[in-house]
């Protein structure tokens, strides 16, 4: 027969390490443990031989002086608070996937959502969970008891790190199906998710499967549940002295898995005494012990090794390294560039090289980097594009003094603000997030000094864009544009990587003052091109819409001889310009202004001041109308009623004297 032993199977990380911790402990004195450190009657029994003892509250604790150690289930806050009351010393061994749960399900509660645990409320792992959780959590295990949640509340769900994944997934579900608020999250511990996963692809070929492990494991019973859904001859033993070895298949594939609290011992009891029973292995040419010593990777601090994603949450990425335990990448140990979301550039699934930084961290996990890896990767790459000139991709991440700052194959490099562009640019800002091309310009890898430029870049790019566009431009084109830069004499537009210019005097219709009033740096506008000199390299660039040129059909506006009021917004030595409306001016001569002599227009009038002018000409064709302020005074000085009545009396008195006059017949 074959025998073919799970890669995961044994001892998780977490019971491993307090397993190990408490019989080193136990040398140096009494050693109490709040409830049996690991569901496995041969373990604990091993334990109590060595003085320690399992209790379930702190009063059975007779010893002071004895050391108090918290289990991997963990424990309420209720138990920190009486552990820290009574001065006790004690050891925290809390598994770091529950201590997780712990922090989430508190930090949601104090955010007023209610929490819901997914897995059995009388386990001790969830006890502890609830206590972190406040009094409003509630504990459900089925898809009944969804229908006591309310669906007016926002809800997080989390679930026992040894609950069933496929009854998670199931649950997930339809509780996003009826609370679409709810905040589901995964927090099935990894180890139970590859072990679950593995016994199942196992159990789907294996003709028996064995599960070894206490009967009174929640994750072995889980493992054992996993199996028998594919292969019916699925069993549980606690040790190899219960497998009747000469009832197995002679011929028959046979898998085996263990629970997380199954000692590595058991395991190899049961794969040697399998092995003098004439089994082979998966590779046929290995003992089982070997297998066995072998299904586990080595790690040290600064390797590189290869892992596979096994999620992305929060923005940290947990991958499998076929270590004893997972490792992890923090957000700020993915990427340089402070803006990279994991999320969106990896996947469960996905192999990624990674580096370790440290094996063991204070939770427990191993601690990665994967911009550490990207670094070594790109410095290579960037001291080739040094010594060749080749142009390397980057993007801009960050200003500081002098210039920015590129992430370029993961390295950081400094770009002098003179190399950012080939022209002044005042605020840098403007190009923080962008992608660009660049040279290296400097590279001193033992300083791991870069420093990197596109000016030239930047100059063969603007030749290219200068080409194409003076190629294509025609007078009277519109075309759309972006405020490039502000000078006093008017406006530089980019039309595409090639600059115009709108004089201040093409801005508006109307008079302007600053450009700055008409216009900021990175305003987008639509421009028409009023001339183009190839040779010299400008473009004369137009704001102004004719369609909406003031002067149109302004003969038919005004009347020659109709008084009207304007504003005076400038004076000249020959007189003042008088605003009738928006782009539409009038020259009052200065022998206009009064009837007397005057020698300078600002004696008679004054910037801004309303005055009623006559209009004595309209020229369309040089678009210019001459006003006349004491013509419309002079006619204001008239009752043009009285004006007629004088008249019309003068004329009686005319044929009256005709009359009188006249030789009688």
């Amino acid at each position: 027969m074959t025998v073919t032993l799970a890669k995961t199977a044994g001892f998780c990380f977490g019971v491993g390490r307090i397993v190990d911790f408490v019989r080193k402990a136990a040398e140096s004195g009494n050693v109490y443990t709040l409830g049996p450190v690991i569901h496995n009657k041969l373990v604990t029994e091993e334990l109590r031989g060595l003085g320690v003892l399992a209790i379930d509250d702190l009063s059975e604790a007779v010893d002071e002086n004895a050391l108090i150690v918290i289990r991997s289930h963990g424990v309420p806050p209720s138990v920190y608070a009486a552990l820290a009351a009574s001065k006790r010393r004690y050891e925290d061994y809390t598994c770091p996937f529950v201590k997780k749960i712990h922090r989430l399900v508190s930090e949601d509660a104090a955010a007023g959502r209610a929490i819901v645990i997914l897995g059995d409320a009388a386990h001790p792992e969830v006890i502890g969970i609830k206590g972190h959780a406040g009094e409003n959590a509630v504990v459900l295990d089925s898809a009944e008891a969804l229908a006591t949640l309310d669906e007016s509340k926002e809800y997080t769900v989390v679930a026992q790190t040894t609950f069933h994944t496929e009854h998670f997934e199931r649950l997930s579900a339809e509780i996003a199906a009826k609370l679409p608020r709810a905040r589901v999250i995964n927090t099935i511990c990894n180890a139970t998710r590859e072990r679950q996963a593995e016994a199942e692809a196992l159990s789907k070929e294996a003709d028996v499967m064995l599960v070894l492990g206490d009967r009174g494991s929640s994750n072995t019973q889980k493992l054992l549940e996993v199996c028998k859904k594919n292969q019916p001859k699925s069993f549980l033993f606690e040790s190899i002295a219960e497998i009747e070895l000469k009832n197995l298949p002679a011929g028959g594939k046979i898998g085996i898995t263990a629970g997380a609290s199954t000692p590595s011992a058991i395991i190899k009891e049961a794969l040697l005494s399998m092995s003098e029973f004439e089994t082979t292995t998966a590779t046929s040419t290995e003992n089982f012990e070997e297998m066995l010593n072998e299904s586990f990777v080595t790690l040290h601090t600064g390797d590189i090794v290869k892992g596979t994603v096994i999620q992305v949450a929060n923005g940290e990425v947990s991958v499998n390294l076929g270590y004893k335990s997972d490792g992890l990448i923090q957000r700020g140990q993915f990427s340089d560039d402070p803006d990279v979301d994991p999320a969106n550039e990896v996947k469960p699934g996905d192999e990624i090289e990674v580096f370790v930084v440290r094996v063991n961290d204070s939770d427990g996990n191993v601690q990665l980097s994967k911009k550490r890896v990207d670094a070594q990767k790109g410095m290579s790459e960037l001291e080739e594009a040094a010594e060749s000139g080749a142009v390397v991709s980057g993007k801009i991440t960050e200003v500081v003094k002098g210039g920015v700052i590129a992430i370029i194959n993961g390295i950081r490099a400094f770009v002098p603000s003179s190399q950012v562009s080939n022209r002044y640019i005042e605020d840098l800002g403007t190009f923080k997030g962008k992608e660009l091309d660049f040279n290296i310009l400097e590279f001193d890898k033992a300083k791991r000094r870069i420093v990197a430029g596109r000016k030239e870049l930047a100059n063969k790019e603007a030749d290219s864009a200068r080409e194409k566009v003076f190629g294509t431009l025609e007078v009277g084109a519109k075309l759309p544009g972006t405020v490039s830069r502000i000078a006093d004499f008017g406006a530089f537009i980019d039309l595409g990587g090639v600059d115009g210019l709108v004089h201040i005097s093409q801005l508006s219709w109307g008079r302007v003052k600053k450009v700055a009033d008409v216009l900021k740096e990175g305003q987008a506008v639509n421009v028409t091109v009023l001339d183009v000199d190839k040779e010299k390299g400008k473009i004369s660039l137009t704001l102004k819409d004719a369609e909406s040129n003031p002067w149109y059909n302004v003969d038919q506006r005004y009347e020659i001889g109709s008084i009207v009021e304007g504003r005076v917004v400038r004076m000249v030595s020959f007189g003042a310009f008088v605003e009738l409306e928006a782009g539409v001016d009038g020259l009052v001569h200065i022998s206009q202004i009064a009837d007397k002599h005057v020698i300078k227009p600002e004696d008679e009038l004054k910037i801004g001041q309303i005055i009623s002018v006559k209009i004595t000409d309209i020229d369309m064709n040089n678009q210019k109308i001459s006003l006349s302020k004491k013509a419309a005074e002079g006619v204001a000085e008239y009752d043009e009623a009285a004006v007629e009545e004088y008249a019309a009396e003068e004329a009686v008195e005319v044929v009256e004297e005709a009359v009188a006059e006249a030789p009688e017949e």
